[in-house]
């Protein structure tokens, strides 16, 4: 079993735990709350960052400009079925997300869900370490080099559990920041 491969696949575990933390919002504006919206553009499902250009002019604000204003009741009809908590305002030329204050016990309850995402990360990181052992085991290298190989795995898995640590505590912060 390759070390770089196993190395890559946590990597990609990572990535997976920062995208699914850009869906936590911490009570600011971010293009990313956007992702994966999909607008029905002359009957093509389309992705809103397609059709329009996503600013944030102050923290709390979100405008997302259409490049074609025809589409506009489209996108604010794909913003609303998309359940982001926060209602869309159609000026006719723009639509404008204002992002509400978060409550403590809504910070709480985003601070729950980073948890669990980070558990759910760990386990991942826990099985591609259980998939890596046994794939070394069958290999039946000799002893002292299979001892080597696990432990340079334990090492990995060690180093990308406390990045876990880290992106949890980061998103902990910012969610309780006020």
């Amino acid at each position: 079993m390759d070390l770089k491969e196993i190395e890559n696949k946590m990597i990609s575990t990572i990535e997976n735990l920062e995208k699914r933390y850009v869906n936590i919002r911490a009570g600011r504006a971010n293009p990313a709350m956007l992702n994966g919206i999909m607008v029905d553009y002359f009957g093509n499902p389309t992705p809103i960052q397609s059709l329009a250009n996503i600013t944030v002019p102050e923290a709390k604000k979100l405008f997302i400009k259409p490049y074609d204003v025809t589409a506009i009741k489209e996108m604010e009809r794909a913003i609303n079925e998309a359940n982001l908590g926060i209602a869309p305002t159609n000026n006719g030329e723009m639509i404008i997300l204002t992002i509400p204050n978060l409550t403590e016990e809504t910070r709480r309850d985003y601070v729950k869900q980073a948890k669990a995402i980070a558990e759910d990360a760990k386990v991942a990181l826990r099985n591609i370490r259980q998939d890596a052992n046994n794939a070394v085991k069958k290999e039946e290298l000799p002893e002292d080099e299979e001892k080597s190989v696990l432990e340079d795995i334990q090492e990995l898995i060690n180093k990308y559990n406390k990045v876990v640590d880290e992106k949890e505590k980061e998103k902990e912060d910012e969610l309780m920041e006020i």
